[in-house]
């Protein structure tokens, strides 16, 4: 199979692309091999360059990156499986699978004339051991049954359909006397979705033509069939695969000899390799979906936990995962709450050599102290009250993978020590347990605390400190790059839109304006909370300033008492506004809305914040006092 990019998240979902030798270019230009109408996509985004086995994206210094595994790149060659995040889109990458191919021309559907055939009215679904009985009790029947228990021990651990095939057909050689034989994969709709074909002397290669008019036949009536050489036809048998009354795919062979014809205690035999078959196809479709789901999941996650920046600091991040993820190193992540520390622990994961396994997250802060122990390291049963069944910890779960403890910091004392000891020996015990399980786990370590003073402080033990400190990745809080905060806009109007399946909103420049103002306390999670709000009360199409929380709109770089004042000033001027505008429209806000240029419901939410129903009511009351 030819490297190819597959479309897993965003508006490019479902969009499956063969990567031909060359160049593939993407962006939201229809001149693009693959393009989509997203705004977050450039008109020339980035281009797929094959030479051979080796596929490399490189970025056209598009708007918004391109991203791999959600690290933005320049350049950057692409392995099986890794998720190529373009604009609002995620694709998969799969590489070239290594194997035989199915040649385009193995197979050929002829719409030749009806078949003579005699059928032989049986369910293919009946069971195996009643198949098995009909057959003439000779040393035959013990050779058939051993045969087929191969063939079930073989093809039940297949995880595609290539190899299913080609290992059905091989089998058949050695169990019927057929000189050829084809096996079809049938969709939902009946027609052949793939099919392979082999001569016994020209090897796979071999073109057999089959009657188009003989598959449609099986798949409606679900029976075997034997063509017989009489009708001047080459000796022939087929039958379906079938699971519950569904035709999954079809078994053809033809040949056979004067000495050994093909007859119906081979179509019998042909029937059960069929139900054998049949449940590993199904099980094959099932381990497939399953898969596919999981890449889905996978895709979705990465697209979610993308990091996004153009400034120095986040540029400097992107390097140091860049270098770090490859190692199995200790990492250690500081930062304000909400600078992002869970996305660099997850793009640290996702672009090493243990992405493929379990990512595993805990935080320390949000389990109680008494119960966090089993959740780290799980119990045996009935070693406490409660403890009914044997559960596994965290920590066993992310065998093999990565654990993230977040919040680090809030660690007592006990499980300080519990932790370090597991570090060093590389195993852990069960609560209530007294055998060592070994353990290879990478660690991530996050905390919103400086742990240099909390050691000072006797708040973390100084071993643990020590042990977790080999790489350590200060995070950048919002407002030391704010150059980022447009983008981080951008994608957030995306992501929310999405979430909430509703047309990507614009940010006005008013609004922008005041995202740069604002010195985001809570950093990148209160930007994101801000935009979903806006994006959830605003009316219009685009985000405009009043659609903002209160305190992003009324910011200000100033000092505080330069604060207190512009705040008070832009409160008083726009209180004023509104009661102007309010006794002009004689108190219908509908036409106060249209004269000051807002939604209607914006400037109820105004007049609730700013109080001014009650200011406007004080102002129509003095007015009736000076009439008197």
């Amino acid at each position: 199979m030819n490297p190819r990019l597959i479309g897993v998240a965003g508006p490019l979902q479902g969009a499956s692309f063969a990567l031909p030798e060359g160049e593939v270019s993407i962006g939201r230009d229809t001149s693009n091999q693959l393009y989509a109408g997203d705004g977050a996509l450039s008109r020339k985004h980035c281009v797929v360059r094959r030479a051979g086995a080796s596929c490399t994206v490189y970025d056209l210094q598009s708007r918004n990156g391109t991203r791999v595994n959600g690290i933005p790149v320049e350049e950057r060659e692409l392995a099986h499986g890794d998720h190529l995040s373009v604009g609002s889109s995620v694709l998969m990458f799969l590489g070239e699978a290594e194997g035989l191919e199915v040649g385009p021309d193995q197979m050929l559907i002829a719409e030749t004339a009806e078949l003579d055939m005699s059928a032989l009215r049986r369910e293919a679904s009946e069971r195996l051991d009643w198949i098995l009985s009909k057959l003439p009790g000779t040393p035959d029947h013990t050779h058939y049954l051993h045969s087929l228990l191969k063939l079930a021990t073989a093809i039940g651990g297949m995880r595609d359909r290539e190899s299913l095939q080609w290992q059905l057909l091989g089998f058949l050689f050695d169990l019927l006397p057929t000189e050829r034989a084809a096996v079809f994969h049938f969709d939902k709709a009946g027609e052949v979705e793939s099919s392979a074909a082999w001569d016994r002397s020209d090897g796979p290669h071999y073109s057999l033509a089959v009657s188009k008019t003989v598959l449609n036949r099986l798949y409606v009536a679900r029976a075997a069939f034997i063509q017989s050489p009489e009708s001047g036809a080459k000796p022939a048998l087929c039958v379906p695969m079938v699971i519950a009354k569904i035709v999954l795919g079809a078994i053809y062979v033809e040949g056979g000899t004067s000495e050994a014809p093909l007859n119906d205690t081979h179509l019998q035999v042909l029937s059960a390799v069929g139900s054998v078959a049949a449940l590993a196809l199904e099980n094959l479709e099932h381990w497939e979906r399953l898969r596919n789901e999981n890449q889905t999941l996978r895709a979705e996650v990465s697209l979610e936990y993308s990091m996004v920046g153009v400034s120095e600091r986040m540029k400097e991040v992107f390097d140091f995962v860049r270098r770090v993820a490859p190692s199995d190193a200790t990492v250690l992540i500081e930062g304000e709450s909400g600078t992002g520390k869970e996305l660099v622990a997850r793009a640290i994961h996702h672009n090493s050599r243990r992405h493929e396994n379990a990512f595993v997250a805990i935080n320390c802060a949000a389990i109680a102290e008494n119960l966090l122990e089993s959740e780290l390291f799980g119990h045996e049963k009935g070693a406490f009250t409660g403890a009914a069944a044997q559960k596994k910890g965290k920590i066993e779960i992310a065998e093999s993978g990565t654990l993230f403890l977040d919040e680090v910091g809030e660690l007592a004392p006990e499980l300080q020590a519990k932790l370090l000891r597991v570090l060093q020996e590389k195993e852990f015990e069960r609560v209530g347990g007294t055998k060592p399980i070994a353990l290879d786990i990478r660690l991530i370590a996050a905390t919103n605390k400086k742990l240099s003073q909390a050691v000072e402080r006797g708040e973390f033990r100084k071993d643990l400190y020590y042990r977790l400190n080999v790489v350590t990745l200060a995070m950048p809080a919002l407002r030391d790059r704010p150059e980022d905060i447009p983008q981080l806009a951008e994608h957030f109007l995306a992501k929310v839109s999405r979430k909430c399946k509703t047309k990507k909103k614009d940010l006005s420049d008013d609004a922008k304006a005041c995202l740069l103002r604002y010195d985001w306390p809570g950093n990148v999670r209160e930007l994101e909370n801000a935009i979903e709000r806006a994006i959830v009360l605003g009316e219009g199409e685009t985000i405009l300033p009043e659609d903002l929380p209160e305190t992003v709109l009324d910011s200000s770089p100033g000092t505080p008492q330069e604060s207190a004042t512009y705040l008070s000033s832009v409160k008083g001027a726009k209180r004023q506004a509104i009661v102007v505008a309010l006794q002009q429209a004689h108190g219908s806000y509908i036409e106060a809305a249209k004269t000051l240029g807002i939604h209607p419901n914006s400037l109820l939410r105004l007049m609730r914040n700013l109080n001014v129903k009650a200011t406007m009511e004080a102002g129509q009351s003095a007015s009736r006092e000076s009439k008197k």
